[in-house]
């Protein structure tokens, strides 16, 4: 189940008496969790009937005591446990969950990790209620997103922006949504979205980011990437290390696989790189012309040893820019 069919079916008013919200990616809890604070009850309703607890700061008999009241001039409460997650003795909270109020919807929101499922507390909310799992998009599922997530607010993104933002602003969900609200605010409904869009309001230099760096490596543009390095290094605030390595193992990786598809026909290319379309196979083509398998080698074990020096693993005192330098100038050198 995603969030919005989650959401489809609060929407059509069926209600269960429990919701477990768990997970690695707190924007859809978010979004679930919004729907249940602004749209189950009315505005009149809530004064009595609407109640939020916080883990650290409750217990199991205290969220048993708030779900076990029943609802005043309304005809059901909503009960919501926010970081549940560091709630000691949660699992205590397995007798009402074998027989939870059906006046009460007891929202148990667990972030940033998983709930054991083996436990009875856990077995007993799956049999008389909902659990919602939160999982983290890999990258590859990034750009997809976004088309869809401008698409329900009636925008388009064409593939440069697309990638520009999903490379600068990896997988926060949460980050990039906000961003992506900004730029709205700016531009008329309909419109699509263009590099220049992004570079106006969000912040991403068109020349200086990313998206260029690969495309220069791909293209053997020496001058280029080192240009960008030493831009990045002058602006490490907005180009952290781990960021820029991050989408460059990507890349990397990608055109290490793009090295047993030289043969293939293109759609064979899209699948095995999980691209939405073959826009950007001329881009992977000419990269696999400059490295070929030992320097693509070469440039992912280059991406690694830096990755461990910016987490101060084998590091001396060299500054943060410097590093980036470096490790552009040997990719460049492969």
């Amino acid at each position: 189940m995603t969030h919005q069919q989650l959401i489809a079916t609060l929407k059509k008013k069926e209600y269960k008496p429990m919701y477990l919200l768990h997970g690695n990616e707190s924007y859809f809890i978010d979004k679930i969790i919004q729907y249940f604070e602004n749209q189950v009850l009315s505005e009149a309703e809530k004064g009595f009937n609407f109640t939020v607890l916080y883990g650290k700061e409750t217990n199991f008999s205290t969220v048993t005591d708030v779900a076990r009241r029943y609802p005043m001039m309304a005809e059901r409460q909503v009960v919501i446990l926010k970081e549940a997650q560091q709630m000691r003795d949660i699992i205590k909270l397995e007798a009402y969950a074998k027989q939870p109020t059906p006046t009460t919807i007891l929202v148990i929101c667990y972030k940033h990790k998983k709930l054991d499922g083996r436990t009875n507390f856990a077995k007993a909310l799956k049999k008389n209620g909902v659990i919602f799992e939160s999982k983290k998009l890999y990258d590859n599922q990034i750009p997809e997103w976004i088309i869809t997530y401008l698409q329900d607010k009636k925008y388009q993104i064409s593939p440069d922006a697309c990638r520009l933002v999903s490379d600068f602003l990896g997988t926060d969900l949460s980050k990039i949504s906000n961003e992506l609200d900004k730029l709205l605010l700016n531009v008329p409904e309909g419109t699509k979205i263009t590099p220049k869009h992004v570079e106006d309001n969000i912040g991403i230099s068109k020349d200086y980011n990313v998206f260029e760096l690969q495309n220069a490596f791909g293209k053997g543009d020496v001058l280029k990437a080192n240009r960008i390095a030493n831009y990045f290094a002058a602006n490490p605030r907005d180009n952290p290390m781990p960021l820029v390595i991050g989408a460059l193992y990507n890349y990397f990786s990608k055109i290490y696989i793009c090295q047993f598809l030289r043969n293939s026909p293109d759609d064979a290319w899209v699948k095995a790189l999980k691209l939405r379309s073959s826009w950007f196979l001329k881009d992977y083509k000419q990269a696999i012309r400059t490295f070929n398998k030992p320097k693509t080698e070469k440039a992912i074990a280059i991406l690694r040893e830096y990755d461990l020096k910016s987490k101060g693993v084998d590091r001396d005192s060299t500054p943060e820019g410097e590093l980036m330098r470096e490790m552009v100038w040997k990719i460049t050198n492969c």
